[in-house]
């Protein structure tokens, strides 16, 4: 797995404030400051309403009034060498900027495709605006090739999105996505409303892809046990803030913010202490009874699996 420090920067985002100017203006973020790495997968965390979309939003400049970017800077580090002022892209820069070089994967699947046009007809819309010399065969030899990728049978290009499965319907949008392989990869809350076996197959997907394809990734979701098994590093966001930047294994072990903190202790185990999110199958009760476990110090048996270490 790629760690930042190993990668350059392909994304730098500093002092970033968005503001929704209504009635009473509202901060919905506030300075934030990060960089992403080339292959890395960064998780961005936080409660409902903290943020987290509104930032991915601004660094795809997808806002529309009332928000308004107030202050700040979003810099693509180009695998070229080339170095893109985000912010200063005019209309025709800006559509020739996203998917081709930046993608995202928006939150609820069934929303974000088109309901009365087929999968094939998605596909090929976003190849022939953004490659626009290719034929018909590569258009159709693209779109089977991306949905292989993605675990899709390509015999499902011809069905209307209502014809899918939720999580069919989740690998089509990362499917697009990636159909002009970008070097980034925003991915807003993907697996919410799968099921939880369906979830673990998205995720083992996206850390295949990224392995295979080596983009990078910002992974948004309020669920941080998850975000600490797939992530390089974690964001947390509170209030509009970046409060605390660090990689998945340093924050599951030592985080420095009290809300951090609360984060990790607010998720219950089936067994043992609260915090003691990722499950074993083995009963620490039982095994501190009969000897075959040992527990530690805070209640929980010391085999208790490091998420850190699990990571799909």
């Amino acid at each position: 797995m790629t760690t930042a420090p190993d990668a350059a920067p392909v994304l730098t985002v500093e002092d970033l404030t968005v503001v929704y100017e209504v009635d009473e203006p509202v901060t919905a973020v506030r300075g934030a400051d990060l960089t992403l790495h080339r292959g890395e997968i960064l998780g961005l965390a936080g409660e409902s309403g903290c943020g987290k979309t509104t930032l991915a939003y601004a660094v795809n400049r997808l806002h529309r009034p009332p928000a308004r970017i107030a202050s700040g800077r979003i810099t693509f580090h180009d695998k070229s060498g080339e170095d893109v002022d985000v912010l200063a892209l005019e209309d025709a820069a800006l559509r020739a900027f996203r998917w081709d070089r930046l993608s995202m994967v928006f939150q609820g699947a069934m929303n974000a495709l088109n309901p009365v046009a087929t999968i094939r007809a998605q596909l090929a819309d976003t190849l022939r605006a953004h490659r626009p010399r290719m034929s018909r065969k590569e258009i159709r030899d693209r779109s089977e090739d991306v949905l292989r990728r993605v675990g899709v049978d390509p015999g499902r290009l011809g069905s209307y999105p209502h014809q899918l499965s939720g999580g069919m319907r989740q690998r089509v949008m990362i499917a697009m996505a990636m159909l002009l392989e970008p070097q980034i990869m925003i991915m807003d809350e993907p697996t919410t409303a799968l099921d939880v076996v369906v979830q673990r197959d998205i995720l083992r997907e996206i850390v295949r892809l990224r392995d295979e394809l080596d983009f990078a990734v910002v992974f948004i979701t309020h669920d941080l046990p998850l975000l600490l098994e797939i992530s390089d590093r974690i964001a947390v966001m509170l209030e509009g803030e970046i409060v605390e930047l660090d990689t998945a294994e340093r924050l599951y072990r030592q985080a420095a913010h009290p809300y951090t903190r609360k984060l990790l202790g607010s998720f219950p185990s089936l067994s043992g202490e609260r915090g003691a999110f990722i499950r074993t199958g083995i009963d620490e009760t039982d095994a501190g009874e009969t000897g075959t476990g040992e527990t530690g110090t805070d209640g929980a048996a010391a085999s208790e699996s490091d998420p850190t270490e699990e990571r799909a």
